[in-house]
Order: C-alpha cells, then sequence, then structure tokens
C-alpha cells in the first residue's frame, strides 16, 4: 500500500512526504532546517526516514529548505537540469545530486517517479505522479494552465493532490498590486478554483481514492470555494474532498490497491 502526507502546503513552504514499502522521499521542502524536522516528527518520522528528496522547481516555498536538509542529512537530491542550475553557488553543499528529464521516469527503492513538464515561471519545472506498480498519486501545483500531456498523466490515478491557489473574484478583487495579480493568474502562474475543477473533470477519476486541494492562497481563497467547486466537479459531497492547509499540512492518507 502506497500512503502520502503533508507537512504544509502554500507559499509559505511546501513538502508532501509519499511512502511505497521501504521507501519514502520527500517532494520539496521549503521550511527552514528545524520545521522541516518538527514537521517531519507530526508525521511520526524523523530525517532518517526518508530516503531522497524529490524538487519541483526552484522557487523558495519548494527549494528554500533543500540544500540545508539534504546536506545535514547526507540525503540524494532529483532535480531538472533548470531546477539545479538555479541553485548557482549552492549547488556545491550537495554531495548526492541527480539530475532527471521531466520526461523519463525514476526509480527510488520501491518507487516509480513520473515527472512531467508544466507551465510555470520558473527555469524547468516539473510535476509528479508516484506509483509502486499497484496503485498512482498524482501531484500538481505550481501550474498556471492545465495542458493535455497534463491531463493525460493525471488521468486515472487513485489519488490527487491538486492546486486550488485562488478565487479569481477574490484575486481580482484583493490588495495585491496589480503585477502580482497577473502573474498569478497568467498562464506561467497558479491555477484557480474554477481551473482546477474543470481539469478534475476531464480526467478518468474512477479509480480516485482521496482529492486533496493543496497551494490556497490565505489572502485570495478559502478553503469552503475550493472544497465546492471541486466536490462540482466529482459530484460529490463537499466534506469528501481534503484540505492541504499551510500550518499542518494534512496527515497520512492510504491508497488500497483495486
Amino acid at each position: 500500500m502506497m500512503r502520502f502526507a503533508s507537512l504544509g502546503s502554500g507559499s509559505q513552504g511546501n513538502g508532501l512526504v509519499v511512502e511505497a514499502g521501504a521507501t519514502r522521499v520527500l517532494l520539496d521542502c521549503g521550511f527552514g532546517l528545524g520545521d522541516a524536522v518538527s514537521r517531519l516528527g507530526r508525521r511520526g518520522l524523523a530525517p532518517g526516514d526518508l530516503d531522497a528528496l524529490i524538487v519541483t522547481h526552484e522557487h523558495d516555498d519548494h527549494l528554500g529548505g533543500v540544500v540545508r536538509f539534504a546536506a545535514r542529512y547526507e540525503l540524494p537530491v532529483f532535480l531538472t537540469h533548470g531546477t539545479f542550475s538555479a541553485l548557482d553557488g549552492a549547488r556545491a553543499a550537495l554531495q548526492d545530486v541527480t539530475v532527471i528529464d521531466s520526461h523519463t521516469v525514476v526509480t527510488v527503492g520501491d518507487l516509480e517517479i513520473h515527472p512531467y513538464p508544466v507551465p510555470h515561471d520558473a527555469r524547468e519545472p516539473a510535476q509528479f505522479v508516484f506509483g509502486d506498480g499497484a496503485v498512482r498519486l498524482g501531484v500538481l501545483t505550481d501550474v498556471g494552465a492545465p495542458t493535455p500531456h497534463i491531463q493525460a498523466m493525471l488521468s486515472g490515478v487513485d489519488a490527487l493532490v491538486l492546486e486550488c491557489n485562488h478565487d479569481s473574484g477574490m484575486l481580482e478583487r484583493g490588495s495585491y498590486p496589480v503585477w502580482l495579480k497577473r502573474r498569478i493568474a497568467s498562464r506561467f502562474g497558479h491555477l484557480d478554483n474554477s481551473a482546477a475543477a474543470s481539469l478534475l473533470a476531464g480526467l478518468d477519476c474512477s479509480r480516485l481514492q482521496h482529492v486533496v486541494a493543496a497551494h490556497l492562497s490565505q489572502q485570495n481563497n478559502t478553503p469552503e470555494l475550493a472544497r465546492a467547486v471541486l466536490a462540482g466537479a466529482l459530484n460529490c459531497a463537499p466534506d469528501w474532498i481534503r484540505i492541504a492547509t499551510q500550518d499542518d499540512g494534512f496527515d497520512w492518507l492510504g491508497i488500497t490497491p483495486r
């Protein structure tokens, strides 16, 4: 059985643990060293329980804690060439780096990790589908607009962590400067609730056991709005949709083979 848990999700820091068999990886680490260790502890884990760090892109809320964490606990890091190049001088601190192609499967222990490229304002951003041969977990955050390739990668997954960054009306009415509103709403920015729901409605959802709304803006969205639109796309009760919070992420969710 696979399971997954979030250490926190949002503009102040992101981290997602994925486990299959004896293998555990951390997708992104946007937290300081002590904070990351504390958040792992809430999920019953210590840094030594991890086998690798996987990185989506170089923005600080995803990459900010990666170098110190990987160097301190001697963890291998997997990331694209573009993300690696963004590290600049910090690259020397990493002892074990694997540069990955965003279309090529990577195996870490009992996990098969399928990267895929996404439109976002970073050098070479990637998102991931994790599998153990029986079930698959799809992860999609930090993406400006769905693409046919994204739809193909996520269709038929058994669980999905899906960005619902903002409500377009709240963003437009909010206090952010115009340039920031345009960046967030652009095709290289972040998914709004409606775009996330539209993507979800177009997927093969027949195997879905969990849907988690992630990377919610604390200023331009609410859990209730995100839940409502995703539930509408799935024709399910809103409380079936889980929320990844900034402060506490979400606790372990298991994915059972069918």
